[in-house]
């Protein structure tokens, strides 16, 4: 078995909790072949100027960010492979836009995790975006939001976590489901296979067990022709990478998917789900 984690954060994201060199080393000693460091770059929320309890977000230091990134790549080369890469809070302002396309000329990152946080102003994990919002409005506008995203004028690699919206939301029924919105769904999925884009499948939901997106989306994604899906446990903590791996490969497999896939430097590798 080839354990990959393609999605995780160190302290040097906002919510992070663990160092990056101790994340690395957890990861080399669960037996990952390949880690994939996604940190945050927010500039969503600096272009929209979203806050956090009237405070602006502390953003990336991404000169010490990919230094340090490259510096324990080059240490752990031969013993497991290290993508240096971020992930991408998408807004459609020209100014994110234009930070983000900086940021791939200058440091030339090893895969981009392009996600939707942000919608409406308001970052879609806390209670302030469901204010007097009907769950079918909340998760159409988050869905069109995720769309649009997908023509980002920036490169980009997988598409993080749909049905992020769902995680902390405050109704009965949370789920994301494929019936209640088959058609923005089906638009997006279909985008995804279009431009040879990887969906990926996110272990970090708000109850145990579950991932993002659904096995009921992921199914539709492999009729429509779908095969290229990344694992990821969005681990902000060492206790937490490649957590419930292999409950989602489970899932894969009952589906009919055969492997995952892996961004590297532009390079899609196949992994067998074995």
């Amino acid at each position: 078995m080839v354990l990959t984690d393609v999605h995780t954060h160190s302290a040097f994201s906002p919510d992070g909790e663990t160092p990056l060199d101790d994340m690395l080393a957890r990861a080399h000693a669960l037996g990952a072949a390949y880690y994939g460091i996604a940190e945050h770059f927010d500039y969503d929320y600096a272009a929209e100027d979203i806050r956090i309890d009237g405070q602006p977000l502390r953003l990336i230091d991404a000169d010490a960010y990919f230094a340090e990134a490259r510096r324990l790549q080059r240490a752990y080369e031969g013993r497991m492979r290290v993508l240096a890469g971020g992930e991408f809070g998408y807004s459609p302002s020209p100014q994110a836009a234009e930070r983000y396309e900086k940021t791939i000329a200058r440091f030339s990152p090893d895969f981009i995790v392009n996600s939707v946080h942000t919608v409406d102003g308001c970052d879609a994990w806390f209670p302030l975006y469901f204010a007097h919002k009907q769950k079918y409005d909340a998760y159409a506008a988050y869905l069109d939001r995720v769309r649009r995203s997908l023509e980002a004028p920036y490169p980009y690699d997988i598409v993080g976590h749909l049905g992020y919206v769902a995680r902390n939301a405050p109704y009965e029924d949370p789920a994301l489901r494929y019936e209640e919105f088959a058609d923005r769904i089906d638009d997006i999925l279909t985008v995804v296979i279009r431009k040879h884009k990887i969906l990926e499948v996110n272990a970090s939901a708000r109850r145990a067990g579950d991932f993002l997106p659904g096995p009921d989306i992921l199914a539709r994604y492999f009729a429509l022709g779908g095969r290229a899906v990344s694992f990821a446990s969005d681990a902000h903590a060492a206790k937490n990478i490649c957590l419930r791996r292999a409950h989602v490969v489970a899932a894969l497999k009952d589906i009919g998917f055969t492997h995952l896939t892996v961004p590297d430097r532009g390079e899609y590798r196949p992994i067998p789900l074995i």
